[in-house]
């Protein structure tokens, strides 16, 4: 029996594992880096212990410390998670060599499946269907398009979609450079992209008896950076027959390594019920919660139990209902996908009625499965997820539209998120109608990253934080606090008070006098109420109530109308706050790992300039128009901060 399991990973992941295993009545020990001192996981755990360092190679990807981790703190298991070591054979093998219990797939079943080329290849043996196997050096004009992937890893990291033939060496060098960095094996190989395919995966669960489930299908087909956005289950694609057949190849799947444990097989379908093996997941899954909240399983808890070596039933329950999940990721999708860092000063999701586990009430519910709280520092070094949301009841459609609910009313204050994008994508006509596919976002990514509130919504949230800011200036003030702000016995000049909201400056002028607001450009807003954390507007007879929030720099708006984030627009600007025109900025802090060009060099618009690696992926940063280098500060190796001068780009006549 486990007694006290370590934990070799961090946020919500580790704070899932601690939940079964609260459960179950065993202890629980966390690791953690210094950039995660001050995480949730470490505060839930009973005990933790400090891995020296900030980046991935010093911390969670160190075996030797983890292990030592886990011997020093009296604990006599290990649970990997997802990521990090999770999937890496020596560490599975470390552990065991330790005498420590782990609660994972056998060390031989890991190396199976790691080697995506060799896997593909069992696999053919096996009976499951594959696409044929490439190597970089051999793909031709035919063969295009390709996609490079990490032999090593998964979770879209090492991935590069080759169209050209001209690009295919800078995607392998680039794929290369990621998956070395994030699994720590820079093997990567090529296979045919199959454009608007469909992502199905079957969770598989097996016993050291030899039971070995496969508990129905989950589609993950929306997708960006190859790296999945909203995950379901059950799929709306399949039907019982092609059903019967995913889940008999899963089956064999895992029968083929004698695996033990929770794995995923992943599949690429097409529309017309043909589908293909991917890759082999020998782990738990991030979306491993839409197939708990259709079964009532605890997959975590079930791992334990097979770690213990329990039997499994000898068949899981069967599926009913429908659950989805969406990653909310600390990220811009209208700054194609820029991971962003800085503190998430709220974090507040309305209606969860369970976390980290499935929710008992019936009807639709919501579970929440997060990693940060308010006050957490989200951290440039790791994958910028922040929470799991889903919902779970007995239709898709009502499913969808509960879950789409909870996320538009979240007050998520700090980080820039893709919340809004994940209510248009589940708001969508496609989706609603079961047609989606891996390329959904790139059809319709410009309009699914279009903000929640409109311009209108915009226009009203900026005049509601003009008048909580003038009832928070009242509040504190020390004379005559009661009187409105800028209140005259005479007609006078307006308040005027400015914001930028997505880059656009907004200014308003107002006057509050006996007879109430007079706000410019808003005849038929009347004022309801104004306090420094809510505002009342009647806007043609509709009431509504704003909430505002204030931080350093920072002005968010609730309401039913949509969120929105303002930036105060000083009266005196400061002049040493101003960069030259043609200035390229850090979009977060990170380290430039590649310098393409030289001062004084011609570049075109959308010529790569450099790269940056943060949160284990490589971002471009490419020339904004026709023009001369004129200065680069930065070089390879060099750490940057968020808003760090990269490079600047002049116009042919301002570089002469």
């Amino acid at each position: 029996m486990i007694e006290t399991l370590l934990v070799a990973n961090r946020g919500e992941i580790a704070l899932r594992i601690f939940r079964s295993c609260r459960d179950a009545g065993i202890g629980t020990v966390a690791v953690y880096s210094d950039a995660d001192a001050n995480a949730p996981h470490v505060a839930a755990a009973d005990a933790a212990v400090r891995l020296p360092g900030a980046a991935p190679a010093d911390t969670y990807l160190r075996a030797d410390l983890i292990v030592k981790a886990a011997v020093d703190a009296g604990a006599d298991a290990v649970h990997p998670g997802y990521g990090f070591l999770a999937e890496n054979a020596a560490f599975a093998r470390a552990v065991r060599d330790a005498g420590l219990v782990w609660a994972g797939p056998s060390p031989e079943a890991i190396e199976a499946m790691g080697d995506k080329v060799a896997a593909k290849r069992l696999m053919a043996k096996a009976g499951v269907p594959v696409l044929p196997e490439l190597l970089p050096a051999e793909v031709t004009e035919a063969d295009l398009p390709v996609l490079v992937k990490a032999s090593a890893g998964g979770g879209g990291r090492g991935m590069r979609v080759v169209r050209e033939l001209a690009d295919l060496a800078d995607a392998v060098r680039s794929a290369r450079a990621e998956a070395a960095s994030a699994f720590g094996d820079p093997a990567v190989f090529c296979e045919s992209y199959l454009e608007q395919g469909r992502h199905i995966e079957v969770q598989v669960m097996a016993d050291t008896h030899g039971t070995v489930w496969a508990v129905g299908e989950r589609e993950c087909s929306i997708q960006r950076r190859h790296q999945k956005v909203v995950e379901e289950a059950p799929s709306p694609l399949v039907d019982a027959e092609m059903r019967e057949r995913l889940l008999a190849a899963a089956r064999a799947a895992a029968t083929a390594v004698d695996y033990v444990g929770a794995g995923t097989v992943e599949f690429l379908a097409t529309g017309h019920g043909e589908f293909f093996f991917l890759e082999m997941n020998t782990r738990l899954q991030v979306e491993h919660p839409v197939t708990e909240c259709t079964t009532g399983l605890d997959l975590v808890g079930l791992q334990l139990r097979v770690a213990e070596g329990h039997r499994l039933p000898p068949e899981p329950p069967q599926p009913c209902g429908h659950a989805i999940e969406v990653r909310l990721y600390a990220e811009d999708p209208a700054a194609d996908w820029q991971p962003q860092s800085g503190v998430l000063h709220r974090f507040d999701v309305p209606g969860v009625s369970a976390e980290f586990t499935v929710p008992r009430s019936d009807g639709y519910t919501i579970r929440l499965d997060s990693g940060v709280a308010a006050g957490s520092v989200v951290s440039v070094h790791y994958d910028p997820l922040l929470a799991k949301v889903i919902a779970c009841g007995p239709d898709r459609a009502g499913v969808a539209r509960s879950l789409a609910a909870a996320l538009a009313r979240a007050r998520i204050h700090g980080v820039t998120t893709n919340r809004d994008l994940l209510v248009n994508v589940l708001r969508h006509p496609e989706f609603l109608g079961g047609r989606t596919d891996t390329t959904f976002l790139d059809r319709h990514g410009r309009v699914l990253a279009a903000p929640l509130a409109g311009a209108n919504a915009v226009r009203l949230s900026v005049l509601a934080a003009a008048l909580a800011d003038a009832a928070h200036n009242r509040a504190g003030a020390v004379v005559l606090g009661g009187l409105p702000s800028g209140w005259r016995n005479v007609a006078a000049v307006p308040q005027r008070k400015a914001y930028l909201v997505a880059g656009q400056e907004h200014e308003i002028r107002y006057r509050l006098a006996r007879h109430g607001l007079r706000a410019e450009g808003f005849d038929s807003v009347t004022l309801v109420a104004a306090r420094p954390d809510q505002v009342v507007l009647e806007t043609a007879g509709v009431r509504r109530t704003f909430h505002i929030g204030r931080y350093p720099g920072l002005v968010t708006v609730d309401s039913p109308l949509g969120p929105v984030r303002l930036t105060p627009v000083p009266r005196l600007r400061d002049p040493g706050t101003e960069v030259v025109a043609g200035s390229l900025l850090a979009p977060m802090p990170g380290t430039v790992v590649r310098v393409a060009v030289s001062p004084g060099e011609r570049v075109l618009a959308g010529a790569p300039l450099l790269w940056l690696e943060a949160m284990k992926m490589e971002h471009r940063i490419a020339a904004p128009a026709d023009g001369v280098v004129t200065e680069l500060p930065v070089t390879v190796g060099q750490q940057v901060d968020l808003g760090a001068v990269l490079a600047v780009v002049s116009s042919e006549e301002q570089a002469e």
